[in-house]
């Protein structure tokens, strides 16, 4: 059989449901449209289509002609017929993704599939690694996964449970045993969804609250997370049972997710002190009744009769001891069924949590109920099996608490230093705090936290911000009493430029009780104080900041609270936009091992936070790839990485797939901190000179990257006319502004609206620009740098990452439909010049980047992705045009149109389910 046969009959299932699905989106525009909408939608399909394949003048003439005459109410039934065929297309490739691992896992040849957790435990096996450096390994192992509500999915919960539902029946119809009717029957249901999807608004009538963003993002505790997070850990101790059946194993709980959303305050200000108070409500809410469900699930099979077994004498006290505490009416009645009493106990105490003091207080004590079931019941079960439920509840109860997921809280560093300047004045310590240089804010901070008293004057008037400041704090600390101190653990500093910056974060906690100095001198810290270093500067001042922490006797007290472990967030978006994608990546790459350098010689422990978005041009990728493109040194650190709204369907909304993700995460980091643990040589496998080359590539590129975005006085005007920028604030995707503050300045502009509109027209510049400027520099230097450039791609992760990634945004953008967006700029001779200054560069980038890989085209090493691009681009090509078309319409006009806004809009929302990302 040949290579190609074997890709065909790989991809074969998913074409069928392509086509299938296509088919019964066509009967839908028939029934709703006629053959007139079938028929428009094909011909501009087969035009978009043999423009790609032989462009010539009459195609492109007539597609544009066919673009232009096309009128409502027709036009939005085309753009809705292009929009939603993608969101068809995308839950065919989920389920193909569920259909090849299911392929793997019934091979007869035992063949593993790669990153999965099998693969992981064989790898350490074959390459000797021992039982305690395993186990030592998984003991310091730590993957925190951080939700976040922007840039906030841009598809309704609505349509994504439409999308679920189909998803659903397309793995039904994969069971080979399918009689006819019931494949009948699913067909069926499969085009009613479809009609439905068509027939149900895909735009927001109004902007998301905070609460309606919390709301979504539990939806996916509650849809996959809750079973699939503990099953991770159990599929990882079961796989090391095997290949070492002679030993004891204990996988803790390295994998864990939090939420940014109702905690993140950065230019947020509608996330107030109450929201969040609110939001860890409903969290408390959500996990509770999740735990509520399977209570009731093991009363029905832990029937047990002590008539026919022996139960535990610690059990049978702990049952009439806490039974004493319920009314009648809540007890078990029947008396020998011990467990069924045991659970009836759990299941009151769980419901009044909160509420009365029957309530569990902590989560430690279901804990502790549900550990004395499973001490007893071990006693008289032959296997595994009938525990195995309860074995789950006691990882979930680990992992959950009654918080379900840590919230984080984030605040700009500008607003405490605002706050503490104002505390300072009304005591007398300071007129002046912020005109003060950094080393006399840093004594005045120190001799502050030195000191027991407080500072804040209880009837004194403070202004509006510093007393909202106040309460977040006071917040806090409340939360702690009510919900555990796992609800909030880390208050990170957005745009951190200096030591002061967490210092100030550690004053406005002692304020609040949550940072107290005791009157023997020790210290007792309740959070964790995190920088976040998001600009090209602040990565380089990053280690100087650390170590001027790390030499304060008052700051190592608070570290020594948190068991001598600091975190550090590295922010991936602003420092894109400020210095361009390779010298941004480059920077990260260079501060992580300045840190992780430095931290060793202060025998401080390390957590990374790495904050990327869900597109390339905001740190994007699988989260595998992700974790092999780090310095193999910190992958023995702690791990943090957010998951942004808009990748939280395509990972986390099918249970098959939400595993998946996980365990390719999850084995890479295993594996990676294995490597670390032994010192292995291929995993420091990085040569002085590839660091050297690096960085003189990352300066040609930022000069470059610099002399359009800055240099250049007319690139503001071509971004904001140029792209639909002005469209996408209308656009209600999301509770927070699309700029820090009401200004026009590129400073100002949130890095998710820069990668977004750049994603729409097809540039896709904040993911690739200027990179084949630096690449392309030093590889013209001579053979030798060529040569070493390719080597690097081969050996060295982090660069064949970096590689991979601007091949797959030099394939998303495409610079045949870009070029239709230069018709938007007012002064066409601006657009002209610098879309001309884009496509030279995408040009040299292309070049430079198939010489390093060795690849014939554009991702060569990634067909299945490149197959899936190269398909979807005929339908891409549409809403592009059709989005120029009206965005010309619409600001031609002075008073908006409603109708066309909704259409631009509607395309908006196409493209993004087009091209996967948003921004």
């Amino acid at each position: 059989m040949t290579t190609q046969s074997r890709t065909n009959d790989h991809t074969t299932p998913l074409r069928q449901d392509i086509s299938s699905l296509g088919k019964m989106l066509g009967n839908i525009l028939v029934h709703h449209g006629g053959d007139e909408l079938l028929n428009k939608v094909e011909t501009i399909r087969t035009l978009t289509k043999d423009l790609r394949n032989n462009p010539t003048e009459k195609t492109y003439d007539q597609l544009k002609e066919e673009i232009h005459s096309l009128e409502p109410p027709m036009r939005a039934q085309v753009i809705r017929a292009f929009s939603i065929y993608f969101h068809l297309v995308n839950i065919a490739e989920q389920n193909h993704r569920i259909r090849r691992r299911r392929e793997y896992q019934l091979r007869e040849d035992h063949g593993v599939q790669p990153f999965s957790l099998d693969s992981a435990v064989q790898n350490l096996k074959e390459n000797n690694f021992s039982k305690e450096v395993i186990q030592d390994v998984l003991n310091h192992l730590s993957l925190e996964l951080i939700i976040t509500a922007h840039p906030t999915e841009a598809t309704k919960r609505t349509v994504l449970e439409i999308q679920k539902r189909i998803a659903t029946i397309l793995k039904q119809l994969d069971h080979p045993q399918l009689t006819k009717h019931e494949k009948e029957s699913l067909l069926d249901s499969l085009q009613n969804e479809v009609t439905v999807l068509w027939q149900t608004d895909e735009l927001r009538e109004r902007k998301p609250t905070v609460m309606d963003e919390v709301r979504n993002g539990l939806y996916y505790f509650d849809e996959t997370l809750f079973e699939v997070l503990p099953d991770i850990h159990q599929e990882l101790e079961t796989r090391l049972e095997e290949a070492y059946p002679d030993e004891d194993w204990s996988v803790p709980n390295f994998l864990r997710f939090g939420s940014w959303i109702g905690g993140d305050r950065d230019g947020n200000p509608n996330v107030t002190p109450d929201v969040t108070w609110k939001t860890l409500q409903k969290q408390r809410e959500l996990v509770l009744k999740k735990y509520e469900g399977v209570i009731i699930e093991l009363m029905k099979r832990f029937s047990h009769s002590t008539s026919q077994i022996e139960v535990s004498e610690k059990l049978i006290r702990s049952v009439k001891e806490q039974e004493s505490l319920l009314p009648n009416d809540k007890k078990w009645r029947a008396d020998k069924e011990i467990y069924r009493r045991k659970f009836a106990i759990i299941l009151e105490r769980l419901r009044q949590v909160g509420k009365s003091e029957t309530g569990y207080q902590y989560a430690d004590e279901l804990l502790e109920d549900l550990k004395q079931i499973q001490e007893s019941a071990v006693t008289h079960q032959p296997g595994k099996g009938e525990l195995k439920k309860l074995r789950k509840l006691v990882r979930q109860v680990e992992l959950f608490g009654f918080h379900l997921a840590t919230l984080d809280i984030r605040n700009h560093s500008g607003e405490h230093e605002s706050a503490i300047a104002e505390l300072l004045k009304k005591v007398g310590i300071v007129e002046d705090y912020s005109s003060l240089e950094e080393s006399e804010k840093l004594k005045v901070l120190q001799d502050v936290l030195k000191d027991p008293r407080p500072i804040s004057l209880l009837n004194e008037d403070y202004s509006e911000s510093t007393q909202e400041m106040l309460k977040v704090f006071q917040m806090i600390r409340e939360a702690h009493i009510e919900f555990g101190r796992r609800s909030i653990e880390v208050y990170l500093i957005s745009m951190t430029e200096s030591a002061s910056d967490l210092l100030e974060v550690l004053v406005l906690a002692k304020e609040a009780g949550i940072y107290r100095l005791h009157t023997d001198g020790t210290v007792e810290s309740n959070i964790n104080v995190a920088p976040l270093l998001e600009t090209v500067d602040d990565l380089v001042a990053g280690p100087e900041i650390l170590k001027t922490l790390f030499e304060m006797d008052v700051y190592n007290k608070h570290l020594a609270e948190h068991d001598n472990h600091q975190e550090i967030m590295l922010g991936y978006s602003d420092g894109s936009k400020d210095g361009g994608t390779l010298t941004a990546n480059w920077r990260l790459y260079k501060a992580q091992l300045e840190i992780h350098d430095m931290a060793r010689e202060y025998n401080v422990g390390l957590k990374f936070f790495h904050g990327r978005g869900g597109s390339l041009g905001r740190g994007g990728g699988p989260l595998n790839r992700s974790l092999l493109s780090q310095p193999v040194e910190t992958l023995g650190d702690s791990v943090k990485i957010t998951e942004q709204g808009e990748v939280l369907s395509s990972r986390y909304m099918l249970t098959d797939i939400a595993y998946r993700s996980l365990e390719q995460a999850a084995s890479t980091l295993l594996e990676g901190a294995a490597n670390v643990s032994q010192e292995s040589e291929q995993g420091h496998h990085r040569e002085e000179i590839w660091e050297k080359a690096m960085e003189e590539i990352s300066e040609v590129s930022l000069k470059k990257y610099q002399s359009l975005v800055f240099g250049d006085k007319d690139f503001l005007t071509y971004f904001n006319e140029a792209t639909p920028l002005q469209e996408i604030s209308e656009l209600n995707i999301g509770s927070r502004p699309m700029k820090r503050k009401d200004s026009s300045k590129f400073e100002n502009l949130r890095a998710i609206p820069w990668v977004f509109a750049w994603t729409q027209n097809r540039q896709l510049i904040p993911a690739w620009y200027a990179s084949g400027a630096g690449l392309s520099h030093y590889a013209s230097q001579s053979d030798e740098h060529l040569a070493q450039l390719k080597q690097m791609y081969e050996s060295w992760p982090f660069f064949r990452t970096t590689i991979n990634n601007l091949q797959m945004a030099l394939t998303k953008a495409d610079i045949q439909t870009a070029k239709e967006y230069k018709e938007l700029v007012n002064d066409q001779e601006v657009g002209e010049r610098i879309f001309n200054t884009i496509v030279e560069e995408y040009d040299r980038t292309k070049e430079v980047l198939l010489q390093i890989s060795g690849d014939q085209e554009l991702l060569d090493h990634q067909p299945t992705i490149k197959d899936s691009v190269r398909l979807r681009n005929p339908y891409v090509d549409p809403l592009n045009f059709l989005q120029v078309e009206l965005i010309k319409e619409l600001r031609q006009n002075e008073d908006i149109n409603d109708d066309i806004l909704t259409e631009v809009l509607l395309t908006i929302s196409g493209i993004a389910a087009g091209l996967r990302n948003t921004g």
